[in-house]
């Protein structure tokens, strides 16, 4: 078990990274504070020893995505609505960057979790494959999809 120093610096460093994913994956807020909390007390719990801090930051990733799965697969999600929509998190982003978002957002999730993965958090093709579990080529053929899918949603700017 991780002592509150080490959970209190992990939170800090990488709490913005794992709300992010979880946004972008359950897109609710009290969903993604579950599954936030959830994450920390699995890393809090965990006992193995991390290389490194990257090691570190993918085994959060990777936690959370695999949360983030189990939680869409749960029955609870299956029968429920969320009440606080995806219009919550576009309000507080800058009105230039809104359309990205959204287009980022609406996304189909195997998309949207590459899409983030390498713009976002600047992991290599290489990195995110391994991340994901995917070949390499599987995620540059993910990539290019959801560019070319971000290309059209955003009338072809940016996206070369």
């Amino acid at each position: 078990m991780r002592s509150e120093q080490e959970a209190a610096r992990a939170i800090e460093l990488y709490a913005d990274t794992v709300r992010r994913i979880c946004m972008l994956q359950l897109k609710s807020n009290s969903d993604t504070e579950d599954i936030f909390q959830t994450v920390f007390l699995k890393y809090v719990l965990y006992s193995g020893v991390f290389e490194n801090e990257e090691h570190e930051k993918a085994w959060l990733i990777r936690v959370t995505l695999n949360a983030c799965k189990d939680f869409m697969k749960s029955f609870f999600r299956s029968h429920t609505v969320p009440l606080d929509e995806i219009k919550d998190l576009i309000a507080d982003v800058p009105e230039d960057h809104s359309d990205v978002l959204e287009a980022v957002l609406s996304l189909p999730a195997k998309y949207k979790t590459v899409i983030y993965l390498y713009f976002y958090e600047q992991y290599s093709a290489v990195e995110i494959g391994r991340l994901l579990g995917k070949n390499v080529n599987t995620v540059y053929t993910l990539l290019a999809r959801a560019k070319a899918m971000l290309k059209e949603r955003l009338g072809g700017e940016g996206f070369e």
